[in-house]
């Protein structure tokens, strides 16, 4: 078992080893003449009378020169039967005293000698701690120095590279190695070390850029490893560098430095104003041209010419975390080292061209650790093991209460209600931030600041996007507000819509009581160097248009650890008082920091462990954020967030009933949430995990196993309502009142107020819409609830082989790969839909294999034209399979259809409806708009050659009349457009039940009684006691887990 050792037993340790090994200073060290490095090279070593080439095998202590002199260095060699012909050459540079003529036995060097100088005649500098060297002991070491997390701002500027060349002009071999433990080995064999001499050979392309010597030791456990990024150019996997490091391919990447001028060139002609400065990075140029708005483009080459000028961010940072007395920059000696099992595991990178002790130090102090050390293949450095929370609070320590910092988007108002009743009591605080876009969510919930008075909602709100640094600006915005309410709280956790908690109330609260003043969050368990290249921390992304645009490389500023991992934190409020700023004003560190995240992917990610880790509040730092997540790379990791950001990255799936096994894993872990939930998609873990933790809901209890959600409401104005579904829903309405109508009663719809998907036992069962209409021409307004459904078209044509297996097959929108859903339930599509297929196979009988398909789907447009042909390859029969084609707009209204071919034969095919429009923004659309709407797409499919289609397709008399029908159907507007709609909707929908929203207006006109919807087990109007918000109980500061069941009956 590897143990942590003090740096004084260290320096015991490698004295005693050093009498009977060689230690060897194999760093760069400062001298009073000149800086030099240790590297492999091969010259010509002139002595007096004597002429030799130095093999390439050959180490030596290099200076500022282009080569060596005669006279300039002196040099010996040592020979060794155990590496057969191969020399050694130990060089000394100019600073230092020849050997003493003694040593030399005769001329040419032919006999193998034992050298004896002391450490000064040797060395550049006194620092180690050797005392022999033996003609068959050579010896690799490495010299030591405290890099130490914090130390003071070096302002001697950028280093020369060229410091640090060896005699063939080349970038010197050198690397650095960052390691989490201290190890000493006490004995080593000659013959290994000697070999591991051997078999080190100079990268002539530079290496590999990063790796981890003990991975065993930094992987931390799938389900908390955030590293959920990677760049677009490759999904899982891809191959970047150090900003000083030479690629495989001989790139350089520059870092924060101006880059070289590339082949593409920006677009002056597009820009309504002139650039400050010649942007010159491709990444930026691509950028600037995507950009929609002028006021993005200005933006990004605003920010792009800083950077050029090395205007934008800090260069380096000074910690104030307390150093504990220790010293940066101090030589703590030379300690031996072995290649095939390091004293000191970790990480290394190879720097050819920038290596220095300063630059590793800087490097490691970046990757989180406490020493550096200077090798030609090494730097090492140790960090310290984090805290462990306490498990139970001192007698009489004051109860911690918390602010529940929740940060909402969506649309899952019944499944945050249900949050806020599980997580309240009266001593806790909620501050509610709802996305800017979202108006329904954030008018619904202003309701309950009227009722419970530890409940806000952020005026101040935020348009956030996924990864954009929006997120950090909205976080750091809603915690000063918080702080300026008064309120009284310990700890600031902040939770979505998606969050439930795993553990009671109660138990939070002691274990907050009792680790006052501790920070959760969660690090990425991983080196940090391999963290910040797939995070994409050594980028620059600017938030604009909605979007994250990446515009070239950048390197963070010296100076600070960098850290990172979730952004799902528990944060104490000294803490949060710091991050507001003291007085309103913030020290340099957090305004540095601001800076750079504010032009970072995923900020809200590092930014909280960054400043934790070098701030006055580093040895609060817990790795914990408190939080269970479900990762499922397989289905998580699909770029699917590509439209809103450059970069690929990955999101963790829902909690299904099939994960129930891992929630239970938490029971003995300090772990109180999990994410993430959507009772959309999976309601019966969440009412499982709250019966967990409450008890169960006692029999009587209604619709426990149904969940509304509302997808439209009149009164929104962001986001703008889906035109599809406004008239589709239009459409219905018109059809449930002829339904209720008679020839004594006419029910005549007026207002469109909501549409809600209605789903039980976790299946949607059809959409609920709520409207007004006037009954038997009087001006009196009914409510009504109508309760629709879609009819699936799914026809089989060879019920044999794999087609039999067809389980589903049906066309939609808006469909999500990571849960294998479509989130348009109800199907409505328009001219500007984008549909996809779904369909999944049904799995085979125990044992059997299914066996992979390659399929062809051909789309067929209401005028029996081929408008696409897509193939898809299925190899796995329990996934959910999706193909979406590429389709010209707008699309031809009408009645589409989808045909399925396997192997030449047309196996199965399915109807979908493309609705034409009545309704653009809530306006009667004209003859003219409907014209140029309805008719279809510029320009035809072409077909590819070499297969022949036209045999599945209809005749040339049947597609002439179709096209001829289309083209009459495009013209229409007005009633004749509605009575188009609604034929069209009859033929797609059915209208399953109607009732009333009030009790006293259940009574049609003709005879006609409905239901109240609140007696009703469907209606979005009847009870639903799991997301009610009730009385808070004055004994237990709880709400009222349930009313009285009678209420109910």
């Amino acid at each position: 078992m590897h143990t942590f050792m003090s740096m004084g037993s260290l320096l015991q340790k490698a004295r005693t080893a050093s009498a009977t090994r060689l230690g060897l200073l194999l760093s760069s060290v400062a001298t009073p003449t000149g800086t030099y490095a240790v590297a492999r090279w091969r010259c010509s070593v002139t002595l007096p009378g004597y002429l030799e080439e130095i093999s390439r095998s050959v180490v030596a202590l290099g200076g500022r020169d282009t080569g060596y002199r005669e006279g300039d260095a002196r040099c010996w060699r040592v020979s060794s039967n155990s590496l057969a012909n191969t020399r050694c050459w130990w060089c000394q540079g100019p600073s230092n005293t020849g050997l003493p003529s003694s040593l030399i036995t005769d001329k040419k060097l032919n006999s193998s000698l034992a050298v004896q100088p002391q450490m000064d005649e040797l060395l550049l500098s006194g620092s180690c701690p050797w005392t022999h060297i033996g003609v068959r002991d050579v010896f690799r070491s490495i010299q030591v120095f405290l890099a130490i997390k914090f130390f003071p701002t070096d302002d001697d500027g950028e280093e020369n590279a060229q410091e640090h060349r060896d005699l063939s002009g080349r970038g010197l071999n050198i690397e650095v190695c960052c390691v989490l433990q201290m190890l000493v080995q006490h004995s080593r064999s000659i013959n290994e070390v000697l070999l591991t001499f051997q078999i080190i050979n100079e990268d002539p392309n530079g290496g590999v850029s990063s790796r981890r010597f003990k991975e065993n030791y930094l992987v931390g456990d799938d389900e908390d490893s955030p590293s959920n990024s990677n760049a677009v150019n490759g999904l899982y996997n891809r191959h970047k560098v150090p900003p000083d490091k030479t690629d495989l391919d001989g790139r350089i990447s520059q870092g924060d430095k101006v880059p070289h001028r590339n082949g593409t060139s920006l677009r002056l002609e597009e820009l309504d104003f002139v650039p400050a400065c010649d942007i010159v990075t491709k990444e930026a140029i691509s950028a600037i041209h995507r950009a929609k708005t002028q006021r993005c483009k200005r933006e990004l080459v605003n920010i792009t010419c800083l950077i050029q000028r090395g205007r934008l961010y800090p260069k380096q940072l000074t910690s104030s975390c307390p150093s504990q007395g220790l010293t940066a920059g101090k030589s703590l000696g030379c300690y031996e080292d072995k290649k095939t099992f390091r004293m000191l595991t970790g990480y290394f990178a190879n720097l050819k061209l920038t290596n220095s002790p300063k630059h590793c130090m800087n490097m490691c102090l970046q990757s989180g650790f406490q020493y550096a050390g200077v090798q030609y293949s090494a730097l090492l450095i140790p960090g310290k093991p984090a805290g462990v929370p306490k498990e139970s609070a001192e007698p009489g320590e004051p109860r911690a209460r918390i602010a529940f910092l929740l940060t909402l988007n969506g649309r899952a108002l019944r499944q945050v209600r249900r949050l806020i009743r599980v997580l309240f009591h009266k001593d806790h605080f909620f501050f509610i931030h709802v996305d800017a876009r979202q108006d329904y969510l954030y008018r619904e919930l202003l309701l309950l600041e009227k009722t419970l008075p530890n409940v806000r909602l952020a005026r101040q709100r935020f348009a956030t996007i996924w990864g954009g640094s929006s997120l950090l600006q909205m976080l750091l915005t809603s915690m000063g507000e918080l702080l300026n309410l008064g309120w009284s709280w310990d700890f600031i956790i902040n939770l979505s819509e998606s969050d439930f908690p795993i553990k009671t109330n109660n138990q939070l609260g002691e274990f907050l009581t009792a680790n006052k003043g501790r920070n959760f969050v969660k690090s990425h368990g991983r080196e940090v160097q391999r963290f910040v290249q797939k995070q994409g921390l050594d980028k620059t992304f600017v938030e604009c248009d909605a979007h994250m645009w990446r515009t070239g490389d950048r390197r963070l500023p010296w100076g600070v650890q960098m850290d990172g991992g979730s952004d799902w934190v528990a944060l104490s409020r000294p803490f949060v008082t710091y991050l507001a700023g003291v007085n309103g004003t913030r020290d340099l560190l957090l305004q540095g920091l601001i800076t750079v995240f504010r032009y970072t992917l995923l900020p809200a990610e590092s930014f909280f462990h960054t400043l934790l880790r070098n701030s006055q509040f580093c040895t609060t730092y817990v790795d914990n954020n408190l939080h269970v997540t479900n990762w499922k790379r397989r289905l998580g990791c699909r770029c699917q967030y590509k439209h809103v950001v450059d970069w690929c990255g990955c999101s963790p799936n829902d909690f299904k009933m099939e994960d129930w096994p891992r929630l239970q894993g938490t029971e003995g872990r300090q772990l109180f949430f999990a994410r993430k939930f959507e009772p959309i998609v999976n309601q019966a873990v969440i009412h499982q995990l709250e019966e967990r933790l409450y008890g169960l809901y006692p029999p009587g209890v209604p619709n426990v196993a149904s969940y509304w959600q509302s997808v439209y409401h009149h009164a929104d104005l962001s986001p703008p309502p889906d035109d599809s579904l406004v008239t589709l829903t239009h459409s219905l309405l018109r059809l449930a009142s002829k339904l209720l109508s008679s020839d004594a009663c006419s029910v005549t719809p007026s207002r469109l107020i909501e549409v809600t998907s209605y789903h039980h036992q976790d299946s949607y069962k059809g959409s609920l819409i709520l409207y007004e209409v006037s009954v038997g021409g009087s001006s009196d307004v009914v409510i009504l609830e109508t309760w629709v459904r879609p009819q699936q078209f799914l026809g089989g044509l060879k019920m044999n082989g794999p087609v039999k297996m067809l389980k589903t097959l049906y066309v939609s929108s808006d469909y999500d790969q990571k849960e294998q859903v479509s989130r348009n339930n109800l199907q409505s599509l328009g001219p500007f839909s984008e549909p996809v297929l779904v369909f999944q196979l049904s799995e085979g009988p125990a044992g059997a294999a299914v066996p992979s398909l390659n399929l062809t789907v051909l789309w067929v447009d209401p005028a029996g034209q081929l408008a696409e042909v897509s193939e898809v390859h299925v190899e796995d029969a329990s996934t959910v399979n999706h193909v979406k084609p590429s389709l010209r707009e707008p699309l031809l209204p009408g009645v589409w259809e989808v045909k399925m071919v396997l192997n030449s034969s047309l196996v199965a095919r399915t109807q979908f409806l493309v609705i034409p429009l009545q309704l653009v923004s809530g306006v009667d659309i004209s003859q003219h708009q409907s014209t140029f709407l309805h008719n279809g797409p510029a320009q035809s499919f072409v077909a590819p050659e070499g297969v022949d289609y036209e045999r599945f397709m209809a005749s040339a008399g049947e597609k002439l009349a179709l096209r001829r029908k289309a083209t009459a159907n495009s013209k229409r507007f007005g009633v004749d457009l509605q009575k188009w709609i609604d034929s069209l909707t009859n033929g797609f929908y059915k209208v399953v039940e109607s009732c009333a929203a009030s009790t006293r207006q259940t009574s049609l006109c003709g005879g006609v009684i409905l239901e109240p919807c609140e007696g009703t087990v469907w209606s979005s109007l009847a009870p639903d006691p799991k997301s009610q918000i009730c009385t808070v109980n004055n004994i237990t500061g709880r709400m009222d887990r349930l009313l009285a069941v009678s209420s109910w009956s």
